[in-house]
């Protein structure tokens, strides 16, 4: 099967999905602004990945070069990254898509409480959204999954950072600046905490 393939019938679904699940965490948003007037998050970013991006991965994980790697086997064909204030809208996020009647969380890795060794932090969730589109044979018809990235600002900021500098192969001093992005994802995720705790006192005088 060709790049351009891999994703097969199904390709033409994958965008619906994805404006989809923004519409309904925009719905979701909107009810918590209109319940606690406290917006759940700053801003969405969707995206399909390429059929060259998932053929690559397909290929690095073993998997079928078909639908069924690209969009079973591999569970992040479509991606949406959710960009909170404080941490607190970032785990009241994950509860609320816990609760949702459109959704059932997979799998979930929490990066925020565990970061990675790089100072990467984030929470991924894999979410299986019923849909009324075709799907691949599975047991539940119509089925798609999609990956959801949770963060605040000053951690989304820090990974759009790390992930620019993994692409300059020849960059000098990659070993000092690792340490640095390093230091930098422990000093903003103090921030997080600081920022969290100054909320909290503001809430607690009104």
């Amino acid at each position: 099967m060709t790049i351009m393939e891999i994703y097969g019938e199904f390709k033409p679904y994958l965008t619906k999905i994805r404006d989809d699940v923004l519409g309904k965490l925009n719905a979701l948003n909107q009810k918590e602004i209109a319940n606690n007037k406290t917006k759940l998050y700053e801003h969405l970013i969707g995206r399909v990945k390429t059929e060259e991006s998932m053929t690559e991965k397909c290929q690095r994980k073993g998997f079928p070069l078909s639908p069924q790697g690209a969009l079973y086997d591999c569970k992040d064909a479509i991606g949406v990254r959710i960009v909170c204030n404080f941490i607190d809208d970032v785990y009241r996020a994950i509860e609320l898509l816990k609760a949702a009647d459109w959704c059932t969380v997979v799998k979930e890795k929490d990066y925020i409480t565990h970061s990675k060794p790089n100072g990467y932090r984030s929470y991924h969730l894999i979410l299986k959204v019923a849909t009324s589109y075709p799907a691949i044979a599975e047991a539940t018809p119509g089925g798609y999954f999609v990956e959801v990235q949770l963060r605040t600002i000053a951690m989304d900021s820090w990974a759009s950072l790390e992930h620019e500098m993994k692409y300059k192969h020849t960059i000098e001093n990659s070993k000092q600046i690792v340490k640095e992005l390093k230091r930098c994802a422990d000093q903003l995720a103090s921030c997080d905490v600081q920022m969290q705790t100054i909320r909290q006192l503001i809430h607690e005088n009104h």
